[in-house]
C-alpha cells in the first residue's frame, strides 16, 4: 500500500484541525453563504477544493518548492492575498443590505469558484502548507513519493470540499434568517467586511517562517 491506513489516518486529524482554525478560506465560504445562501457556498468549496488540487499537482511536479525557495514569492502571495481580502472586505461594508444581497446573487456560479480558487491560490500559508507539512506525511521507504503526495493531496481537497460545503450549508441558512431584516443584514455586512479587513492585516504581518 502506497500510503499506510494510520498514516492516512493521522494525516486527517492534522488537517481537520488546521481547516477548524479561522483563515481566508474559511472566510470566503462564509461571507459567500451568508450573502448568497448554500449554493454559492457550495461554489465558494468547489473552488477551494480545486486551488488544493493545483497546488497538490504543483506539489507532485516541483513548482511549490522552486516558488517557496525564491525569497520574494512569500512577500508577493501574502502581500496580494491581502490586497484580495481587502477588497473583499470593501465588498462586503459597501452592501447597504438586502437589495445590494440580491443584485449580488446574480453573479454565476462559476466566477464564485474562479474567485475562491484564486482566494486559495493567494495565500501563503497555504503554499507553505503543501511544501513543508504534506512532505512530513510520506514514507520514502515505499517509493513513489509523487504519487503519496498526490495521494494526500487529492484527500486533502475531498475533505475541504466535504467540511467547507457543511459549513456553507449551516451559514446559508442563517445567513438567509438574518437578512430577513436590513438592518441586521447591513451590521451583518459590516461584520463580514471587519472579519475580512482584519485576515488581510494579519497577512501582512505574516512573517515568513525560519527555513
Amino acid at each position: 500500500m502506497i500510503v499506510e491506513p494510520s498514516t492516512l489516518a493521522l494525516f486527517l486529524v492534522a488537517v481537520l484541525a488546521l481547516f477548524v482554525t479561522p483563515g481566508p478560506n474559511m472566510a470566503f465560504v462564509l461571507s459567500h453563504n451568508l450573502a448568497r445562501g448554500p449554493r454559492a457556498g457550495f461554489a465558494a468549496a468547489l473552488g477551494i477544493s480545486a486551488g488544493d488540487l493545483v497546488l497538490t499537482l504543483l506539489t507532485v511536479t516541483g513548482v511549490t518548492a522552486a516558488i517557496a525557495a525564491w525569497p520574494p514569492s512569500f512577500d508577493v502571495l501574502r502581500i496580494g492575498g491581502a490586497l484580495y481580502l481587502v477588497w473583499m472586505a470593501w465588498r462586503a461594508i459597501r452592501a447597504p443590505g438586502e437589495a445590494v444581497i440580491a443584485k449580488q446573487a446574480t453573479i454565476p456560479m462559476r466566477k464564485l469558484v474562479r474567485m475562491a480558487m484564486l482566494n486559495s491560490l493567494l495565500n501563503p500559508k497555504a503554499l507553505l502548507f503543501f511544501v513543508v507539512f504534506l512532505p512530513q506525511f510520506v514514507n520514502p521507504a515505499h517509493g513513489h513519493v509523487a504519487a503519496q503526495l498526490a495521494i494526500l493531496g487529492i484527500t486533502l481537497s475531498a475533505v475541504a470540499l466535504v467540511y467547507n460545503t457543511l459549513l456553507g450549508v449551516f451559514s446559508g441558512r442563517v445567513g438567509a434568517s438574518l437578512q430577513r431584516n436590513p438592518r441586521v443584514a447591513k451590521a451583518q455586512g459590516w461584520f463580514l467586511g471587519a472579519v475580512l479587513a482584519g485576515l488581510a492585516l494579519r497577512l501582512l504581518l505574516l512573517d515568513r517562517p525560519a527555513p
